[in-house]
């Protein structure tokens, strides 16, 4: 594949940021928990180069950087003025149209709910490909089920949501070997499922704001949750967490998925 020049410029270390707002949400915290867990039994190298693809304002690199240097490259620029404030690396750019590095540039790159959001889904995760070192390893999370399709999809700008079986074909037909798949929020599904499918009955939608409608707004709000709930629900996603160590779990309303490029 054809290589992609890029300037050489001074980098920064990544910063020493420990949490930020989201992380208490038991959503955020039940996914990056998870999603370490899979990583830190996957990952061979813990100082090496880290790619986040549609990384917005940076809010997965503190974690990330637990494996090394990180990257990002977001496409909005509201999310890339901010990382870039607080001192990330992230550039402004479009997955589907190519990355801005150089082949063989990242043993790590993660796609976190990101494929979701475009026409071009393989394009990103041929890319992915493309900027990963032989031995590399992707990370993908991404809504699953299309019957669970309801109105935070729409307010969130996705085209679709994934089955394990559409997943792993996209991923196998960039090139890479599937590792781990799994289901996320598998101990809460059968309380959201029947939630989702109640409110799609009744035209119930959420009040929320969302980028795709406020242009002063870059990212979508998370639905409120009473404090004790929260803590219940962030026991339930360690729990979980800890789960996914072992096993990959049946359903839930969010695949995970961890790839390697051959060597």
């Amino acid at each position: 594949m054809r290589s992609k020049a890029i300037a050489t410029i001074a980098q920064p270390t990544t910063p020493a940021v420990t949490e930020l707002p989201e992380d208490q949400h038991w959503w955020f915290a039940s996914r990056t928990w998870a999603l370490l867990n899979l990583l830190d039994v996957s990952v061979r190298r813990r100082e090496g180069d880290v790619l986040d693809i549609g990384c917005g304002a940076g809010n997965m690199i503190h974690h990330l950087s637990r494996y090394g240097q990180v990257k990002g490259i977001e496409l909005d620029t509201r999310p890339v003025a901010m990382a870039q404030a607080r001192g990330y690396d992230v550039r402004l750019g479009d997955a589907t149209r190519g990355i801005p590095f150089l082949d063989g540039s990242f043993d790590l790159v993660t796609v976190l709910d990101v494929i979701e959001h475009v026409d071009e889904d393989e394009q990103i995760l041929r890319e992915a490909y493309r900027v990963l070192r032989p031995g590399g390893i992707l990370a993908i999370s991404t809504p699953a089920f299309q019957w669970l399709w309801s109105h935070n999809d729409v307010l969130n700008g996705h085209k679709r949501r994934y089955s394990s079986r559409q997943l792993r074909e996209r991923v196998e037909r960039a090139g890479l070997r599937v590792r781990r798949m799994t289901f996320g929020f598998f101990l809460v599904f059968p309380m959201s499922a029947p939630l989702i499918l109640w409110r799609n009955r009744m035209g119930k939608k959420p009040e929320l704001s969302s980028h795709h409608f406020d242009q002063d707004a870059y990212q979508v709000e998370m639905e409120p949750v009473a404090p004790w709930l929260n803590r219940i629900l962030r026991g339930v996603g360690r729990l979980e967490a800890e789960m996914v160590k072992r096993v990959d779990l049946p359903f839930g309303t969010s695949l995970m998925c961890v790839a390697e490029k051959a060597k």
